[in-house]
């Protein structure tokens, strides 16, 4: 009977040492400990992709017989000169000069005088270059300056003078001949603003 006894203490001494390892369920101070936290994975982020560009935009060349044309002198524009239109070919400087971008018209004076204007393009080269090149026979004369042209020069030859104006790729030549080389530049001084606000209204 005593041994009985002996090992029934021993059992429940045992359960006693094996409940006192794990929490206690009555404990409130560790019933509800924190979880261990635990490390969260990594966010992957995308690299920002920059937005395509857009491909440049060739602007189109321009119709140069269009601003030839622009660029010319009307009847309205020499109507104060007292002309008519008239026949005959440009003269005077790159008068031999010709293309398909090329403008030309004439007029007569009631004394016989002759007035042309040819505006001349050149797809090719800089205008202000040809009127620096060009080799026009007589002497250089003198006219106002024009604002907003790239070049300009004069001469006259005998009773004809010639005034050459550039702007980009257009070049506006006035020819007058007259019964005198002082009436022929007084009358190419008188049209040079017209001449010139023609040809700088081109781009």
């Amino acid at each position: 009977m005593r041994h009985r006894q002996v090992v029934a203490l021993a059992a429940v001494a045992l359960a006693g040492l094996t409940a006192c390892d794990g929490p206690d369920p009555n404990n409130l101070e560790t019933y509800y400990d924190d979880p261990v936290p635990t490390s969260s994975a990594p966010v992957a982020t995308e690299a920002p992709v920059s937005p395509a560009k857009a491909a440049p935009v060739t602007p189109a060349a321009p119709d140069l017989g269009l601003l030839a044309e622009r660029a010319l002198l009307s009847d309205a524009d020499v109507a104060e000169e007292g002309v008519q239109q008239g026949s005959g070919e440009a003269s005077g400087c790159l008068a031999d000069v010709t293309s398909a971008s090329s403008r030309t018209a004439s007029w007569r004076y009631p004394s016989g005088s002759m007035l042309r204007h040819r505006v001349a393009a050149y797809p090719d080269a800089s205008a202000a270059e040809v009127v620096a090149e060009a080799d026009c026979a007589g002497k250089t004369v003198s006219v106002p300056a024009q604002a907003g042209v790239d070049r300009q020069r004069a001469w006259c030859e005998g009773k004809t003078c010639t005034v050459l104006l550039a702007k980009g790729k257009l070049v506006s030549g006035l020819t007058v001949s007259a019964s005198t080389e002082t009436r022929a530049v007084d009358a190419a001084k008188r049209l040079l603003p017209a001449m010139t606000a023609k040809l700088t209204a081109q781009p």
